[in-house]
């Protein structure tokens, strides 16, 4: 395992890649159509400019769903080993989720939680 394999891995990923970007241009007919270059969001066609402004709100909340989302991972492993762990990992854990329930209080204080 050395710099001959990591060669190998490249070269595969190139033409495994070449290739199947090849095979679907060969394989697929192209059917240009403007329809199928407009926007589309929902099913709703487009009204106006495709490029407005969404209010920051929209992120902020998805961003505090994701990080919360991503903590929550960090629990499973501890639930499966609880029985096995001391006292000071049920400490630990606990010192975990009061953090992370300081970060949902501090984002529902700032408004990051209020749907606009």
């Amino acid at each position: 395992m050395g710099p001959a394999s990591m060669i190998v891995l490249i070269i595969s990923a190139v033409v495994f890649s070449a290739g199947a970007i090849l095979l679907s241009r060969v394989l697929v007919q192209a059917t240009p159509n403007p329809v199928k270059g407009e926007p589309y969001e929902c099913g709703v066609p487009t009204i106006g400019k495709s490029w407005t402004q969404f209010n920051v709100g929209y992120y902020l909340f998805a961003l505090i769903f994701l990080i919360f989302d991503v903590e929550l991972i960090f629990l499973f492993p501890w639930a499966v080993v609880a029985r096995q762990l001391e006292w000071l990992a049920l400490v630990e854990i606990l010192i975990f989720l009061f953090i992370l329930f300081l970060g949902l209080l501090y984002a529902h204080r700032k408004g990051a939680l209020r749907w606009v």
